[in-house]
């Protein structure tokens, strides 16, 4: 399971609105402010990110929660949103380019837009049908308490808690 931290923001019929803070792997490794990573990171700001999620703990505003999705759901919808529109893209550039006949480039490139579209068409549809599914949404874990630290900063040793 993956988790995450996070505030309530709303909860209707089973349901949490849970705003959680976008984390980053800067500052864990040796070159923390001098990779791409980093550059991007304070190029487009750490905004919040709000996630609509089961409430099996009855979770109320205000809350600081653990919000978690599984590693399978997680890897099934990367597969879809990244793997098979590329991989669409290229079969219909390569279908284009086999029967394009005297203009093989410009329909390779037809039969890769054609691809590409297909693939969108279909991820939306998968998208609709993996939403109904409650195995793959992000549910609430369980409730932290208000002021917990669960992960030191970079300033702070593992172990040592700042709160003294």
């Amino acid at each position: 399971m993956i988790e995450e931290q996070g505030i309530v923001i709303a909860v209707s019929s089973g349901y949490a609105r849970v705003r959680t803070q976008r984390q980053s792997a800067c500052g864990h490794c040796e070159v923390s402010g001098a990779c791409g990573t980093s550059l991007l990171e304070r190029f487009f700001a750490r905004r919040p990110v709000e996630l609509t999620a089961l409430n099996p703990v009855e979770a109320v505003v205000g809350d600081r929660v653990a919000v978690g999705i599984s590693e399978q759901g997680l890897l099934k919808a990367a597969v879809a949103a990244y793997l098979v529109p590329v991989l669409a893209l290229i079969c219909g550039a390569v279908v284009g380019d086999a029967y394009g006949g005297d203009h093989r480039e410009a329909m390779s490139l037809l039969g890769a837009v054609v691809g590409l579209v297909l693939a969108l068409l279909w991820l939306r549809g998968y998208s609709v049908v993996s939403a109904r599914n409650p195995g793959r949404r992000p549910r609430v874990l369980r409730r932290l308490a208000p002021n917990s630290i669960t992960t030191p900063g970079p300033d702070v040793a593992p172990g040592v808690s700042d709160s003294l």
